[in-house]
């Protein structure tokens, strides 16, 4: 491959060691999109003037339901065929592999037992949430990077990157060394900045027309967004396990499809929502 121009990653995915324990990138990141997702949501609490006690209950399940979520996703949509031979495994989360579509089905159903709980109303909260789970996501596409993952496929473009720290992404001789690197599509980047962006266009819609949108605009608008951005990037991105290559399209865009019609849904509704409200 003729490549004029790339961008080196070489970011180790340990930030720093303390006491012998690794603190990585990963994690940090993971923490940092979970902080400014709940900074976001505190000033539509105080805007709104909810009980600040409620958003800390929220914040727990929102991230209990995310960890296991996305682990059991991962497990069960991608390496089940492994893990069920394996089942202690699973719980083995510090060895990486969690899968988005798992967090999202996990959350959802948190979400649901908190509002039958704490009797809230759904269609308030989803909306709500909806404008912040794109940061988290998108601090964790962030993490992807930091430990050269979820890379794309090999492209020539001079924002590629070559992620030394992955022999899998490059070509290897029988040595196990690297003999060529292979500038690869940052996906995680692609990704990333996708969400960030979702995340902006619902607040600003939020600050500016919050009373004249049907309930459940802003979560049918995040599903279709946020996944159909994810089945885009997808055709740029190397498959992650090996059964997908006979696929037309990969395990990630066949799990956003439903997501993507539940979206669809939840806009014609609140579309029929509000009109039946003006009439």
């Amino acid at each position: 491959m003729t490549t004029l121009a790339y961008i080196t990653w070489d970011v180790t995915p340990v930030l720093f060691t303390l006491g012998g324990i690794e603190i990585r990138w990963y994690g940090l990141l993971f923490a940092l999109g979970f902080f400014f997702a709940y900074t976001l949501l505190y000033d539509i609490y105080k805007r709104e003037k909810v009980k600040i006690a409620q958003l800390d209950m929220l914040t727990v399940y929102f991230f209990v339901a995310t960890v296991v979520g996305a682990r059991l996703g991962h497990c069960l949509f991608y390496e089940w065929a492994y893990y069920r031979q394996h089942l202690l495994e699973i719980f083995k989360i510090w060895e990486g592999g969690l899968a988005s579509h798992g967090a999202a089905i996990a959350i959802v159903i948190a979400l649901i037992i908190y509002i039958r709980r704490y009797k809230v109303n759904m269609w308030w909260l989803f909306d709500r949430v909806a404008m912040v789970i794109p940061i988290a996501a998108a601090f964790v596409r962030f993490g992807n990077l930091a430990n050269s993952e979820i890379y794309g496929k090999p492209t020539t473009l001079p924002w590629a990157f070559a992620f030394i720290h992955d022999k899998e992404a490059n070509f290897i001789n029988v040595a196990g060394q690297i003999t060529q690197v292979v500038p690869r599509h940052p996906t995680q980047l692609y990704e990333a900045l996708a969400y960030l962006l979702i995340s902006a266009v619902l607040y600003i819609i939020y600050r500016k027309k919050k009373g004249d949108i049907g309930q459940g605009y802003f979560v049918g608008f995040f599903l279709i967004a946020l996944f159909t951005a994810r089945f885009v990037i997808e055709f740029s991105k190397e498959v992650q396990e090996s059964f997908e290559k006979a696929w037309p399209i990969d395990m990630g865009q066949i799990l956003s499809i439903p997501f993507i019609l539940l979206g669809i849904g939840f806009v014609f509704f609140a579309w029929r929502k509000g009109k039946t409200a003006s009439n």
